[in-house]
C-alpha cells in the first residue's frame, strides 16, 4: 500500500474563475460563498478531504484584486499571496479559454519554486471542445506547471483526476486534521459569510463591495442559535438601500441568510441583523482589523 500524503493545496487565481465552486465541489459540501461577482471571497476557506491514503488541505484564496483600489484591495492582494507561498502547492485556477492579463498578474504572484498545477476549469461552457487544446498549449508556454488538468466545477467532470494529480504531489505524512473534519473555520465565521452572500445576491454589482458583516455576538441556547450580526456599510445612501423601501432588502437578505444557517446546522435559528454606518472603513486599517483582514 502507498505511503499517506498530506498537504496544504492553494487555490489561487483572478475572480470570477470558480475557485470557491471548485472547493465546494470537490470536498462535497458548501464551505465558500459563491456569486457572479468578483470579491465575493474576501477571507481564506480551509475546506477539509480525506481519503483511504490522503488528506488534501485546499485553501480557497481571494481572487487577484485590480477593479477596486484601497486598503481593503492591498489586504486582499497580500492574502492571495502569502497563501499560495506558504502551500505545498498552488492550483492556479483559469477559466477555459481565457487567458489574460489579469491571469498573468496571479500566475506571477506565485513563486518560481512554488510546485503548481494549472486548473482549467469551465470547460463544460466551450462552444468547441476542440478549442481546449490549443488553449493547454498555451499555458504550457506560461510557466513550467506539474499537470494540467481541465475540469468542470459545476458538473465534476475530471475532479478525480485532479485529486489523483494533485496527490501526487503533496509530501509523506500523517494526517494534520480528524478524518471527519471539514474545515478550520468555526460556526461564527460561516454566519458571517453566508449573511454576506445574501448581500452579494440581494444588491447591485457595486454596493456588496462596500459592505461586510461582523457578528456581535454568537450564542448555543437550549433550543436555537442566537446570532447578533451587523451590516457594515459607508456613506447613509448606502444604509437605505441596504434596508429597502419599509425594510425589504434587508428582511430578504437576513430570511435567506436564517434560512441558510438552519440547514447548516441543522436547527432553529434566531438571526437579528442591524445596518450601521462605518466612514470609509474598506480604506481604514484599523476597522479592517476589525472585520479580521490582516
Amino acid at each position: 500500500m502507498s505511503a499517506f500524503r498530506c498537504g496544504t493545496v492553494a487555490l489561487a487565481g483572478r475572480p470570477n474563475t470558480g475557485k470557491s465552486s471548485l472547493l465546494n465541489r470537490l470536498v462535497g459540501q458548501k464551505l465558500a460563498i459563491v456569486s457572479s461577482k468578483a470579491q465575493t471571497t474576501r477571507r481564506a476557506v480551509t475546506g477539509i478531504l480525506t481519503t483511504d491514503d490522503c488528506q488534501y488541505v485546499f485553501v480557497d484564496l481571494p481572487g487577484f484584486q485590480t477593479r477596486h483600489a484601497g486598503a481593503l484591495n492591498r489586504a486582499l492582494n497580500r492574502a492571495a499571496a502569502e497563501g499560495a507561498r506558504d502551500a505545498d502547492l498552488a492550483l492556479f485556477v483559469v477559466e477555459a479559454a481565457r487567458f489574460g492579463p489579469a491571469d498573468r498578474a496571479v500566475l506571477a504572484r506565485i513563486p518560481p519554486s512554488q510546485p503548481a498545477i494549472a486548473v482549467v476549469n469551465k470547460i463544460d461552457t466551450l462552444k468547441r471542445q476542440d478549442e481546449l487544446l490549443p488553449f493547454v498549449a498555451r499555458l504550457q508556454q506560461a510557466r513550467d506547471f506539474a499537470a494540467i488538468v481541465p475540469v468542470s466545477a459545476r458538473t465534476g467532470r475530471n475532479l478525480p483526476e485532479l485529486l489523483r494529480v494533485v496527490r501526487d504531489c503533496l509530501p509523506e505524512g500523517p494526517a494534520a486534521y480528524p478524518a471527519e473534519q471539514l474545515t478550520d473555520r468555526d460556526e461564527r465565521f460561516f454566519a458571517a459569510e453566508i449573511l454576506r452572500e445574501k448581500l452579494f445576491r440581494v444588491l447591485g454589482q457595486e454596493l456588496p463591495y462596500r459592505c461586510d458583516v461582523l457578528i456581535d455576538s454568537f450564542r448555543e441556547e437550549p433550543k436555537l442559535r442566537r446570532i447578533e450580526a451587523t451590516i457594515w456599510v459607508e456613506r447613509d445612501s448606502q444604509k437605505a438601500i441596504v434596508i429597502g423601501a419599509a425594510g425589504a432588502n434587508l428582511k430578504r437578505i437576513s430570511s435567506a441568510a436564517r434560512r441558510d444557517l438552519e440547514a447548516l446546522f441543522d436547527g432553529p435559528v434566531y438571526l437579528g441583523v442591524w445596518v450601521k454606518v462605518k466612514r470609509d472603513w474598506t480604506r481604514d486599517a484599523r476597522r479592517l482589523r476589525q472585520l479580521g483582514y490582516a
